[in-house]
């Protein structure tokens, strides 16, 4: 899978994930969805691991 001009790559992806992730966090637990919520806090985590990494590395 290509990096599309403009898209910001891989690293930004990450981060943008990370954030939206966590977003879905909140609405899953605040409806009462704590299954949901819990799968949607280890997708977070393992975004930001992969910004941690990656930045780590220089981005590549």
């Amino acid at each position: 899978m290509g990096e599309t001009a403009g898209d910001g790559g891989p690293d930004e992806a990450a981060h943008y994930l990370a954030v939206a992730v966590a977003d879905l966090g909140l609405i899953a637990r605040r409806h009462g969805l704590d299954t949901l919520g819990f799968l949607l806090d280890m997708a977070q985590m393992e975004a930001e691991d992969i910004v941690r990494l990656r930045a780590g590395r220089g981005g590549r």
